[in-house]
């Protein structure tokens, strides 16, 4: 790091011998066994040393006895339980910091992230490329609703980014030495964004599409309202804009005050009364609207702040298979 703020590293390509694949769950008890034979019949194909993080971020069924006995079974596999849960951004975030990999590969347990895609980024990972950036292609349980909220998500923070995000981007995603060692040590907002900040990063990348199937069990953890939260906070991490949104309606409603201000002398001096009581009650209707948005926005990014200032830990792991308790 710099002194002003710029950050310098080694560009040397460094050639991966280790593996670590990082494994987001909670509440997965359903679809843990099969996504587990899956992934083993994939990495039997992968000519790498490897290693197994399944992250469980407080699940409170009986993911934790499964992964214990996946520990019990194999040596490659290491499980890392939280003391509660702290979401699928924090557990990304603990599988990367307490990876002992050249490379990472992050995705769910829940097989909408296939592990036969794996040989194929491995393979453009050796070509020399830092970030392979998985995209969907398609989603068989995605549905029309879903489909146009992603696409209105990326829609509208591509607007109010220099960096554009590539649309349909997932949780699924592969990364170099380089790419590990900044986010472990530069990107640590409490409020974060991950895919975000891997396509931002800069360095060497490539775009790999797949399909999502449907869920072998289980349910989406992601309700509509932690997807709009997400939302809000990935937008907020990414950009400064919304903040400018007061400025802009400010201009705006002087503009209109002008505007009507005009209407009215010129009404006053052809003797013609002003009607306004409808046009009134809903121009103060909208400034009042508009008012209080502004200050929601400007409330998200203090939160953010007072988030930074708090500075307590990102997670807290209860236990690890390595016993190594870190936080």
């Amino acid at each position: 790091m710099m002194p002003n703020g710029s950050y310098i590293m080694n560009t040397n390509n460094i050639k991966m011998k280790k593996l670590s694949i990082v494994v987001s769950l909670f509440n997965e008890e359903e679809s843990l066994p099969h996504f587990y034979k899956t992934l083993m019949s994939e990495l039997e194909i992968v000519d790498y040393e490897y290693e197994i993080l399944f992250i469980n971020d407080g699940s409170s069924d009986s993911s934790y006895e499964i992964l214990n006995q996946l520990v019990r079974e194999n040596s490659h596999v290491r499980a890392i339980h939280f003391s509660r849960n702290y979401g699928h951004e924090s557990a990304m975030l603990a599988g990367i910091d307490l990876c002992k990999g050249d490379a990472v590969i992050c995705m769910d347990a829940d097989l909408q992230h296939p592990p036969s895609m794996i040989p194929k980024m491995v393979a453009l990972m050796n070509e020399g490329y830092d970030i392979i950036n998985m995209v969907r292609e398609d989603r068989d349980d995605g549905g029309f609703f879903r489909r146009s909220t992603s696409q209105l998500f990326y829609s509208v923070t591509n607007k109010m980014l220099n960096s554009k995000l590539e649309p349909n981007a997932s949780d699924f995603f592969m990364i170099s030495e380089r790419i590990i060692h900044l986010l472990r040590n530069e990107y640590r907002e409490r409020t974060r964004f991950i895919r975000g900040f891997i396509q931002m990063i800069g360095f060497k990348k490539i775009t790999l599409p797949f399909s999502a199937p449907k869920r072998v069990a289980g349910s989406s953890k992601y309700s509509f309202f932690k997807l709009l939260t997400l939302s809000f906070s990935a937008i907020s991490t990414l950009s400064k804009v919304p903040l400018k949104l007061g400025l802009w309606s400010g201009l705006i409603s002087g503009l209109l005050s002008v505007v009507v201000a005009i209407y009215s002398l010129i009404m006053w001096f052809v003797d013609k009364p002003v009607g306004g009581y409808t046009t009134l009650v809903i121009l103060i209707s909208g400034l009042f609207c508009i008012n209080f948005l502004v200050i929601g926005i400007i409330g998200e990014y203090i939160g953010h702040l007072f988030d930074e200032a708090k500075g307590r830990p990102h997670y807290i792991v209860m236990e690890d298979s390595d016993n190594e308790i870190m936080s």
